[in-house]
């Protein structure tokens, strides 16, 4: 196993880069930082190019696994790669999955309208994941769900269900041409409470942006659009808690 001490090696830079969404598409790779994902990745068959180690995991078996790919760290440069204070000493280097073009939809799919933040998007996928869901959808202004910080909010629920990123319009239209039934949620009691709702097996329901939800030109493409009763005198809830309790609350 080769040693890399100095966090300014030609190597260490261009991965270092992988955390940038135009160098990950430029190289159809990514990094991921920690043992649970690196873990998850080789569990679920992903395609683990090159795994980085401090020297106190070099014994570890995926280490030894992935022997003649793995790259010997210093604390120094695993800090330097690390988007955390406190760095595991563990990272890998994966190929980007090749998706084949979204052409029809089926079962239940969230799509996400410019939910901004990372930690809300990694947490929407990680729960759509938990419930069962088929697929998730994110618009093109959502954060990309390879940054760092999207990829340790979904804690390897990307290798469980498809994520595409792609126009939402085209994104409903697609639904609704595979036979779907297209929720929209909203901060509105004049929409239907989903509590109310038919409950069917075939649908989309699209959360929106954090501060200012959905867009009138998406609600308006939605078949029904929902709303989650607030008992108390809070305003609104965090789209990430309101993403969990209807992706639960809408299964049949």
């Amino acid at each position: 196993m080769k040693y890399i001490e100095s966090k300014k090696n030609d190597e260490i830079k261009q991965i270092a880069k992988l955390s940038s969404t135009k160098y990950i598409k430029k190289t159809g790779t990514y990094l991921i930082e920690g043992f649970h994902l690196v873990r998850e990745a080789d569990a679920n068959d992903q395609k683990i190019l090159k795994i980085l180690v401090t020297e106190n995991h070099e014994d570890d078996r995926l280490v030894k696994k992935y022997y003649d790919n793995a790259i010997g760290i210093s604390d120094d440069v695993a800090q330097s790669l690390s988007e955390t204070k406190t760095p595991q000493g563990i990272f890998a280097v994966i190929e980007v999955q090749k998706k084949e073009e979204l052409t029809d939809l089926s079962g239940q799919w969230v799509m996400l309208s410019d939910v901004q933040d990372p930690g809300n998007v990694g947490t929407i996928i990680r729960t759509a994941d938990a419930a069962g869901y088929d697929g998730v959808i994110t618009s093109l202004d959502s954060a990309d769900f390879y940054q760092p910080k999207v990829q340790r909010s979904m804690q390897g629920s990307q290798f469980h269900l498809p994520i595409y990123r792609m126009d939402l319009h085209k994104a409903i239209d697609l639904a609704k041409e595979s036979g779907l039934i297209v929720y929209g949620s909203e901060v509105n009691d004049q929409a239907e409470s989903y509590t109310e709702l038919e409950k069917t097996s075939d649908f989309a329901v699209i959360m929106g942006n954090e501060a200012h939800g959905l867009t009138e030109d998406v609600l308006e493409k939605t078949d029904k659009n929902i709303y989650i009763p607030i008992l108390g005198k809070a305003e609104s809830l965090n789209v990430a808690v309101a993403a969990g309790i209807l992706l639960y609350g809408l299964k049949i």
